[in-house]
């Protein structure tokens, strides 16, 4: 079995944003030929999708030729609207999420959903979460690396951590929101470098913060296995040691002792680097996952897993058991 616990998805269609709330910055899809789409910022072309982006026909085909068996479906991070007024954020999230939640509903033995939220309300990021676990039934929520620029140690954002607890739910962290994007457009340095050093700041402010040891419970997941963190995080630990009175602030424990604490998923092209990453997190903690339908994602889903030199209870642990522990589910919910 496989599950994929890193892919995205949009509706074919939602209405022009920037009319109904009067002002910019919003993404819209131009379906300027048959499958094919541009997204687009307001004028500003961001990057070009197909079908498989919203039609959940040609999603399921192509996990049948991969032999995926289960997808995590996330929105689109650009679609996360941090920057927007709250409410219209909170407006923008529900459409996105009743959207999953349809699409599940239809292929509940092939698809699980993850809601986005409005993070810069806490109030209404609260409200969302509620409404996405206990009226659509998603299986947990997808947020940014960070919320406008304040990182997810911020004391607002806590309460929001807490009932993701409270509720027995699973946390997807992606990166977004690149800091330092402006200085480095060409190449594509804001996706090869700047993604896994925000990975890296999420995970770094939620240990340093110590959301992790306030809610041991807490079911988190970060992309891109997990950005540079697990190969800085000897730099990391030295630095906290020689320097506690600038990294201890907040949690005395040791950064390196919350290694197998959280999961990251698979997806790090390269076999070295896979088996490290492994390595610093425990093979119960590492989760298939391919960004899907991107073109930076690992496109034959589980090559990776299935071409390393692993046991066949490790690969099953890697294809599917760990994203169900992180998911908190067990078979059954597809029989």
């Amino acid at each position: 079995m496989k599950i994929d616990i890193h892919t995205h998805i949009l509706p074919k269609d939602w209405p022009n944003l920037k009319e109904k709330y009067g002002y910019g910055g919003w993404i819209q899809l131009d379906h300027h030929r048959t499958g094919c789409a541009r997204m687009m910022k307001d004028e500003h072309f961001f990057r070009e999708v197909e079908a498989n982006l919203w039609d959940p026909g040609v999603r399921l085909t192509d996990c049948d030729e991969h032999n995926v068996n289960v997808q995590v479906l996330s929105t689109v991070p650009v679609m996360f609207s941090y920057w927007a007024k709250p409410k219209d954020a909170l407006n923008i999230s529900q459409l996105l999420n009743d959207h999953i939640a349809d699409t599940v509903s239809k292929s509940p033995n092939h698809f699980i959903g993850l809601g986005t939220i409005p993070m810069q309300d806490t109030d209404l990021a609260m409200g969302e979460l509620e409404r996405c676990i206990n009226e659509l039934g998603l299986s947990g929520v997808q947020i940014g690396s960070n919320i406008n620029g304040a990182n997810l140690n911020d004391e607002s954002l806590f309460p929001i951590f807490e009932a993701l607890s409270d509720l027995n739910t699973a946390l997807f962290v992606h990166p977004w929101d690149i800091m330092g994007q402006d200085t480095m457009e060409k190449y594509w340095l804001p996706w090869l470098v700047g993604m896994p050093a925000e990975t890296s700041r999420a995970i770094c402010s939620m240990i340093f913060g110590g959301i992790f040891e306030r809610l041991p419970d807490l079911r988190v997941a970060f992309a891109h296995g997990g950005g540079s963190f697990p190969a800085t995080i000897g730099r990391i630990q030295h630095g906290f040691d020689v320097r506690p009175d600038l990294c201890a602030i907040d949690n005395k424990i040791d950064p390196s002792s919350y290694l197998g604490k959280f999961w990251t998923d698979s997806l790090v092209h390269d076999m070295d680097a896979f088996r490290f990453l492994i390595q610093k997190l425990g093979i119960d903690k590492v989760a298939l996952g391919t960004d899907y339908p991107f073109p930076l994602g690992e496109l034959e889903p589980g090559t990776l897993i299935e071409s390393g030199q692993f046991s066949n209870i490790e690969k099953n642990k890697l294809l599917y058991l760990n994203a169900l522990d992180w998911l908190g589910m067990d078979m059954d919910r597809f029989k």
